[in-house]
């Protein structure tokens, strides 16, 4: 499977703009890289919540031994 041409691209990208106009691109495209911002927030505060429930259970152990 490879990657999109030119062509193609220019063919979505009509298409994007006869589905949605021209005005609404920039509304979606701030909707998404709003979207994307949220989504790697939420990720890296699981990735520290997994991380210190790590090291609290390492310390845990260590300390019943």
């Amino acid at each position: 499977m490879g990657f999109l041409g030119g062509q193609e691209l220019i063919i979505i990208l009509a298409i994007v703009i006869l589905l949605f106009g021209a005005k609404k691109i920039p509304e979606l495209a701030s909707g998404l890289g709003k979207g994307i911002k949220e989504f790697k927030k939420a990720s890296t505060e699981e990735g520290r919540k997994i991380e210190d429930s790590s090291e609290n259970k390492d310390s845990d152990d260590s300390a019943k031994q």
